[in-house]
C-alpha cells in the first residue's frame, strides 16, 4: 500500500499577466487551490485546482472542512477509488463547480504521486499516444482589442509557426464582430485556423444568425455560444451550421458531456481538468469523445493540459495562455507550434515554492 499519512490545502492569488476580457466579464485574477499529500512510501503530491476571480475561498472551504480530513489512512493507489469516496460524500453539492474543483485539486495530486511513484510522466502514464501537440494562441484575441491590435497579435502568431488563433466575439453590433474576424483572416490567409469564442453570450437565435454572418470566414469552431445548460439550443445551432460548435469548459460531469455528444451538439470537446473534477474524469470525457470521433481541445490550464491532449489520440490542441509563470521555475516547452510533453516524473509542473508561499492568502 502507499498509504496517505497526510494531507493539506492552501490557497494562492496569482496576478493576472495580461488585460484579458470577453463578451460577459474580465479575468480578474486566478485563485489558485492546492492539495499537497504525503504517503507512507515518502513520497509528496501536489495537485491544484483554479478559479478566476471568485470561488477560491468556498473551494478551499470544503477542502479544508470536510474533503482533506478523509484522505489520511486511503490508499493513494485507488485514485478511482478514493475519488468515488469524496464524491460520494458530497453528493448534497454534486454536480457543481465547487465540488469539481475541490476534487479536482485532489485528484491531480494523486496523478501527481502515481506518476512519481512510477517514475514516469504523465503522459506516458495517462495513454502516452504522442508528445508534441499544435499550439492555438488566445493572447492576442480579447475583446477590448482593436483590429490593428487584433491583426498584429495574429501574424506574430503565424509567425511562431502555431497553426491557430482564437478570437473573443459578442460585440454589441453584429458587424463589429465581422470585420474584426475578417481583417484577421485576410492576414493571416486561408490556411491558418481561426476559433472564435462567445463565452456563453448568445440565444439561440442570435448564435445561429451570427454563425451565419461568420460563414464565409471558415471558422475553425465557434466556442460556448450559448449557456452550457442550454443543450436544445446547442442541438439547433449545431444543426444549422457547418462551424463545429465547441463546448465543455463550463461542464462539471461525465454525463453532461455524454449528454451533448448523444445529441449532436458538440463538435468539439474542451473538458478543463479542474471544472470536470480531476484528470480521472478528464481522461474518461476524452475517450467518450473519442468513441463518437469528436477532437479533444481543452480549456486553459496548458502546462497540465499538455500532457493530456499527449495522451490521448483525440487530443487535437492545446490552448495557449500562460498564467503559472510567476509561481513556476521553468516555462512549458514550445517548438515549432507545438507544445511539448514535460518528460519528468509527475505531472511536470516544477513549482517555485518560495513564490508561491509569498502569494498563498488561506
Amino acid at each position: 500500500m502507499s498509504t496517505i499519512t497526510a494531507a493539506r490545502a492552501y490557497l494562492v492569488d496569482l496576478e493576472v499577466e495580461t488585460e484579458r476580457t470577453d463578451a460577459v466579464q474580465s479575468f480578474l485574477k486566478q485563485e489558485t487551490v492546492f492539495v499537497e499529500i504525503d504517503t507512507s512510501d515518502g513520497l509528496r503530491g501536489t495537485g491544484y485546482s483554479y478559479t478566476i476571480g471568485t470561488g477560491g475561498r468556498a473551494v478551499l472551504s470544503l477542502l479544508r472542512d470536510h474533503l482533506v480530513p478523509m484522505l489520511p489512512g486511503l490508499d493513494a493507489r485507488g485514485i478511482e477509488s478514493v475519488w468515488m469516496t469524496l464524491f460520494s460524500s458530497t453528493r448534497a453539492t454534486t454536480v457543481g463547480a465547487i465540488t469539481s474543483l475541490a476534487l479536482a485539486a485532489v485528484d491531480t495530486a494523486l496523478w501527481d504521486l502515481k506518476c512519481l511513484r512510477a517514475g514516469a510522466p504523465l503522459w506516458e502514464e495517462a495513454g502516452g499516444f504522442r508528445r508534441a501537440v499544435p499550439l492555438y494562441d488566445t493572447e492576442g484575441g480579447w475583446l477590448h482589442l482593436g483590429a490593428d491590435e487584433l491583426v498584429r497579435g495574429a501574424l506574430a502568431s503565424k509567425a511562431a509557426g502555431w497553426q491557430g488563433l482564437k478570437l473573443k466575439v459578442g460585440k454589441p453590433d453584429l458587424r463589429e464582430d465581422v470585420e474584426r474576424l475578417r481583417a484577421v483572416r485576410e492576414a493571416v490567409g486561408d490556411r491558418m485556423h481561426v476559433m472564435v469564442d462567445a463565452n456563453q453570450s448568445m440565444t439561440a437565435a442570435e448564435a445561429i444568425r451570427r454563425a451565419r454572418a461568420f460563414d464565409e470566414l471558415d471558422l475553425y469552431w465557434f466556442e460556448e455560444p450559448l449557456p452550457a445548460d442550454d443543450v436544445d439550443g446547442h442541438v439547433r445551432l449545431a444543426q444549422a451550421t457547418s462551424i463545429p460548435i465547441a463546448v465543455g469548459e463550463s461542464m462539471y460531469s461525465v454525463g453532461q458531456f455524454r449528454d451533448y455528444l448523444q445529441r449532436g451538439a458538440a463538435g468539439i470537446v474542451q473538458v478543463d481538468v479542474a471544472r470536470v473534477g480531476g484528470i480521472t474524469p478528464w481522461l474518461k470525457v476524452a475517450h467518450l469523445a473519442e468513441a463518437f470521433n469528436v477532437a479533444v481541445c481543452p480549456h486553459f490550464l496548458m502546462e497540465l493540459h499538455v500532457s493530456l491532449v499527449a495522451a490521448v489520440p483525440n487530443g487535437r490542441y492545446v490552448e495557449h495562455i500562460p498564467q503559472l509563470r510567476s509561481i513556476t521555475l521553468e516555462e512549458m516547452e514550445i517548438s515549432d507550434g507545438h507544445a511539448l510533453a514535460p518528460t519528468t516524473p509527475g505531472l511536470g509542473i516544477r513549482w517555485n515554492a518560495d513564490a508561491i508561499d509569498d502569494r498563498t492568502v488561506a
